[in-house]
């Protein structure tokens, strides 16, 4: 049987995409009864701002949903694996608009609808673009100094039995402090907020590199040592070329660690004197009952972090290809 034969054989075997996407149909069916629900029933408490213009978003996406399950056999497949909680979605915001504006179950003000969230959005952007800046630029300067310091020191103990001698009894002592404890202590001892904040950070995302960067280093096995010592490399080129290759999956996994005890920590350094940023943001919302605005705010850091975690599983994969798809975020 010929090549062209054999490949018209396997297409008619393959098959071919569903016309029809039924779950993007049922989630369109979903985002249009959130819509009816916003615009139809009345509010209980009060007249909530933009009750209108989240029906009419909801009716925009409820019709994109349907355009895209009558074309189903165009729809990524991304986007048809979410099909599900793009229902789960719609069911938890008519749930949520239900609950608080409409039946009024949740005492306001604290519990909001969605629609003051989308007003906070909307009219607080400043005030929040400006707090996302400072924390992004706080988180950065924290965790690469923190990576940088645990990649070189993880590399030191899991390499060298005598620098690990030192640096062990200090890993053991600082390293299941939390860093938060330290809060006071950091504050008197830096000549700034900002300082403390970066020393806090760092400090959160040092230990569990490191401890991960040694573990890679000490479990690379010894043939591959010998076989590079055979060949005339010095024990730099073994360093650079054979020891940290091998710890890399540790070092991200190290590093996906960090990036989440760094961020619990930027929250509460960012409530003690700072001037902007989103733990002061949600300090600040807090002081003034504005439980609108520290909804919004956390529902923000949550899309940041996860971001950000998924900006490092990209580089992760880039750096590891043989190793793509081993685990996903």
């Amino acid at each position: 049987m010929s090549t062209s034969s054999l490949e018209w054989s396997a297409a008619r075997e393959r098959p071919a995409p569903a016309r029809l996407w039924r779950t993007g149909l049922l989630a369109g069916a979903a985002w249009g009864g959130l819509g009816l629900l916003t615009a139809r029933l009345p509010n209980a408490i009060r007249d909530w701002p933009l009750t209108a213009e989240l029906a009419s978003l909801s009716f925009v996406v409820a019709a994109l949903l349907a355009g895209l399950a009558l074309a189903g056999r165009w729809v990524p497949a991304r986007l048809r694996a979410a099909g599900p909680w793009l229902v789960a979605l719609a069911l938890l915001l008519g749930a949520w608009q239900l609950f608080t504006a409409k039946l009024g179950w949740l005492p306001v003000p604290f519990f909001a609808p969605p629609q003051a969230l989308l007003e906070v959005y909307l009219e607080d952007w400043a005030r929040l673009g400006e707090s996302l800046l400072h924390s992004l630029a706080l988180l950065g300067s924290g965790v690469a100094f923190g990576a940088g310091c645990g990649f070189l020191a993880g590399v030191s103990i899991g390499w060298s039995r005598r620098i690990g001698y030192w640096l062990h009894p200090v890993l053991r002592l600082l390293g299941p402090v939390p860093s938060t404890a330290l809060l006071p202590l950091c504050f008197f001892l830096f000549p700034s907020s900002w300082s403390a904040s970066v020393f806090l950070i760092a400090l959160a995302t040092w230990f569990p590199v490191t401890v991960l960067t040694w573990s890679g280093v000490a479990s690379v096995e010894r043939g591959y040592y010998d076989v590079a010592r055979t060949l005339g490399a010095s024990p730099w080129f073994l360093i650079r070329r054979v020891a940290i290759p091998a710890a890399l999956p540790h070092v991200f996994v190290g590093l996906f660690m960090g990036l989440g005890a760094s961020f619990s920590v930027l929250v509460v350094a960012e409530m003690m004197g700072v001037k902007a940023g989103l733990g002061w943001y949600l300090q600040w919302a807090q002081g003034w009952a504005a439980y609108a605005n520290m909804y919004a705010a956390l529902l923000l850091m949550a899309l940041v972090c996860s971001g950000l975690i998924s900006a490092l599983f990209l580089i992760r994969d880039r750096a590891l290809s043989w190793q793509q798809g081993a685990m996903k975020w």
